[in-house]
């Protein structure tokens, strides 16, 4: 039988090295994690992700399984960045969607030819029966835009809400 002291050292030798190089990403995923999730630059006619520690307000949006949006109508004062708290008070997968009306209607096309279609978007909340999620906008520009649900059928029973932007 081989001395146990042996293979111990062996193993050290071998496993150390490889746990220290399973440890690395974790430490360095720390590190950016220090600093928060990205916020993207990108801007739309409807304005741009906002960042959450710079949110002047919070408004609570509640979606229900009657195809409708609590509140419908909202204004916001352009430069404005909201917090929007999207609960999801029904027993179906609804989302919020915000974006000018014709962008909407294009996407809510796209999404019944293409309902298994998974998107990402920083003005997007997909929101689970029975949960909420939290989405950060910042309104840059003035006028009338909307949110909806482009669940296939949800958009066309009436599951959508306006956003007024008035200047300040």
């Amino acid at each position: 039988m081989k001395n146990p002291t042996i293979i111990l050292a062996a193993l050290r030798a071998v496993l150390l090295p490889l746990a220290m190089g399973m440890a690395a990403p974790t430490v360095l995923a720390h590190g950016d994690a220090a600093h928060g999730p990205s916020i993207s630059s990108e801007e739309h006619a409807f304005g741009k992700q906002g960042d959450p520690k710079k949110a002047t307000r919070i408004i609570a949006i509640d979606m229900n399984d009657m195809m409708r949006f609590v509140p419908a109508d909202i204004t916001v004062k352009q430069g404005e960045t909201i917090r929007f708290v999207v609960a999801n008070k029904g027993k179906l997968m609804h989302e919020m969607v915000l974006g000018t009306m014709e962008a909407l209607k294009q996407h809510g096309e796209m999404m019944r030819k293409h309902p298994g279609m998974e998107h990402d978007e920083p003005f997007m909340a997909h929101v689970a029966p029975g949960r909420k999620e939290d989405m950060v906008w910042h309104f840059t520009q003035a006028g009338e835009f909307h949110y909806a649900c482009l669940v296939p059928g949800h958009f066309e029973a009436g599951m959508a809400g306006k956003i007024k932007v008035v200047k300040e």
